[in-house]
């Protein structure tokens, strides 16, 4: 199921104020050995988020809470939207990172700025990344350190209100297919069928020569 499905989204912030968060503080490595793109909701952050150390072979629901860390205050359970310092997601490619993100519930991430992969990985595994200007984050981190603070996200209208606050983004024509519809990213490259005719259309109309025909070698 898509995590738009008529394109907009109403939930509570996690509002996790820390910059430059890599994809090891993510989704650590040592949980990497799988390719399933679920169960991993509960190693999400997991550094930050349990006092013990955590493997394989752990019951993460015998490990001990990190009182102090956002994501287990009792106020923010079930929490769909996370917002975060710039420069979110930087570090390695791993998609772990964004399973994880998906699999604890969460279906958007709201940033000033993302690691170019990760934001790539975001939309195709369910997870809108939304840009704010740096302001804008700050004024809602504002907002959330007074109360759980609730938000709607419309990916179609790129909008995003909270409060009196009536943000604009910007998402690609491709993030938003595979964020409202049921597709993948070969579907919604299909999708673009005309537009991709049309692009070699008038491509070959420039360079004629790239269509011509070679004998083959002897």
């Amino acid at each position: 199921m898509p995590a738009f499905p008529d394109g907009v989204h109403r939930g509570t912030v996690v509002p996790l104020e820390r910059r430059n968060v890599d994809t090891d503080a993510i989704f650590p490595k040592q949980y990497g050995r799988s390719t399933a793109r679920s169960g991993y909701g509960a190693v999400l952050f997991d550094h930050w988020r349990y006092l013990d150390p955590g493997d394989l072979d752990s019951d993460h629901a015998l490990r001990r809470p990190n009182p102090a860390f956002v994501l287990n205050d009792p106020a923010l359970r079930g929490a769909t939207v996370l917002l975060a310092g710039p420069n979110f997601g930087c570090g390695s490619s791993r998609e772990h990172a964004v399973w994880a993100l998906r699999d604890y519930g969460f279906r958007a991430v709201v940033a000033p700025g993302f690691g170019d992969i990760f934001r790539d990985n975001c939309a195709v595994n369910g997870v809108a990344p939304i840009v704010l200007a740096e302001q804008e984050v700050r004024d809602l981190f504002d907002l959330a350190r007074l109360a759980p603070l609730a938000v709607t996200i419309d990916v179609n209208a790129g909008r995003l209100q909270a409060g009196a606050h009536d943000l604009a983004f910007r998402l690609t024509p491709r993030q938003r297919l595979l964020l409202t519809q049921d597709v993948d990213w070969i579907a919604a490259t299909l999708a673009q069928r005309a537009r991709i005719a049309d692009f070699e259309t008038r491509r070959l109309a420039r360079q004629p020569w790239l269509d011509r025909m070679f004998p083959q070698e002897r």
